[in-house]
């Protein structure tokens, strides 16, 4: 396997003859010359086929082969500016694997039920291809930031008895005779008892939210990366989570100019909205920019995708908007100290209209205000009462946020909707495939 060559390292190989192993990804005539699309999950490349310089057995297959089918393919790979990718293969040899059956994905615009009904074929498409290796890029930069940044991984559960946002949003299940428990909406609670082992500590795991919304930010099922630090405020917070998105963007970049490419996407753009510092805006001054675009809302209102959009459009780096107020805001963000009807907490809101990618806070650490804010949210106290033990030995002043992996992604990539952001998407009309 190591000798193997695959399409990504065409470059090293010009000259060579080579044998690819993939997939008819299309195919075209002109006259005595025959071009094959073929992709091997590294990339993709185009085979020629010209009379009198391959075996006949190849051409006689040429006319057999398929989309999708798949093939072994040898030749010399040679340098072509013109073709995909930049090199081409000169084919010698072809093997048949397989010939797919009539392949329901054709190279013509198709609509996006039928694509995601199809979503286990879609995926093989170049610009899914590309999307996913973007994502692939952005999660390893993720990972790589924590662990470059002193940040422990500490795995969080999926199945839950405490709530961490909304009650009206949890799935539901029973479990075993212990009551009923809840997939998880966050794993901020258990990292926050992770912190006075190790400090500063991440997860990186699915979470769910029973939410019935069908805009194009929102899934049921989704990846988060939530981070916990102590001995930070709401305003280090901010500085933490803009270093962090600076570096991820710089490094996916870097990482997948090809795919970029593939989609269209302006990196020298994508890199600029990050190089600058962030905008920081308060919720106050967010609503009288509203208003001054004659958008309707009214103080103590949520900022939703619309607002966001509009706020995105007045500046050119992401924005942060801060302190928004208490009673639209979880339970364990802590009380502004001179204006107790807000929260220290924050939400950084994407450039180019792609809205919330990370929401934050400064967590209460007092226990009496805490367990005030539960009583008051009507939670079940007995399932907090783990959650308050933090408060009661060496509690600390400590924030955290967590990042949204496809809105992050869908931003990265320029993409229209969420649900192309992750191999799999589950929407409130869709379990399958």
């Amino acid at each position: 396997m190591k000798d193997r060559f695959y399409i990504r390292d065409a470059p090293e190989y010009a000259g060579e003859s080579v044998t690819v192993r993939g997939w008819v990804y299309n195919k075209r005539s002109h006259g005595k010359v025959k071009f094959l699309i073929l992709r091997d999950g590294t990339g993709f490349m185009q085979a020629v086929l010209v009379e009198g310089e391959c075996t006949d057995e190849a051409l006689d297959l040429f006319g057999d082969l398929t989309q999708e089918s798949s093939v072994i393919a040898s030749g010399t790979i040679r340098k072509e500016p013109r073709a995909i990718g930049g090199y081409e293969m000169s084919l010698d040899t072809l093997e048949v694997v397989h010939i797919a059956e009539d392949y329901p994905i054709q190279p013509k615009e198709h609509g996006p039920e039928f694509l995601l009904d199809n979503r286990h074929l879609w995926l093989r498409s170049r610009r899914q291809w590309a999307i996913l290796r973007v994502r692939d890029a952005l999660v390893f930069s993720i990972r790589e930031y924590m662990r470059e940044n002193g940040f422990v991984l500490i795995d969080t559960p999926i199945l839950t008895g405490s709530i961490g946002e909304e009650s009206g949003t949890l799935f539901k299940t029973e479990y075993f005779d212990q009551g009923v428990a809840y997939l998880a909406q966050t794993g901020q609670l258990y990292l926050e008892a992770a912190i006075f082992s190790h400090n500063k500590v991440f997860d990186f795991g699915p979470t769910f939210r029973a939410e019935k919304s069908k805009t194009r930010r929102h899934l049921t099922e989704f990846w988060m990366v939530d981070a916990e630090v102590a001995f930070c405020d709401n305003y280090e917070n901010m500085d933490i989570q803009e270093d962090f998105i600076r570096a991820i963007v710089r490094k996916t970049v870097e990482r997948c100019p090809e795919e970029l490419e593939i989609l269209e996407r302006d990196a020298e753009k994508l890199v600029s909205e990050v190089e600058r510092p962030f905008a920081r805006i308060t919720y106050d001054e967010a609503i009288e920019l509203l208003k001054s675009k004659d958008f309707k809302v009214e103080w103590g209102s949520d900022i939703g995708g619309a607002a966001e959009t509009i706020i995105s459009e007045n500046y050119d780096t992401p924005v942060f908007v801060y302190n928004y107020p208490k009673k639209i805001k979880a339970f364990y963000m802590k009380e502004h100290p001179e204006r107790t009807e807000l929260s220290l907490c924050s939400d950084l809101i994407a450039p180019e209209g792609y809205g919330e990618i990370i929401g934050g806070s400064q967590r209460e650490e007092d226990i009496d205000k805490l367990l005030a804010r539960i009583r008051e949210e009507k939670l079940p106290e007995e399932a907090y009462g783990w959650y308050l033990d933090l408060r009661k030995f060496g509690s600390v002043p400590h924030s955290g946020f967590g990042l949204g992996v496809e809105r992050t992604v869908a931003w990265v990539c320029g993409i229209g909707h969420i649900r192309e952001a992750i191999p799999f998407p589950r929407m409130i009309y869709r379990l399958n495939p």
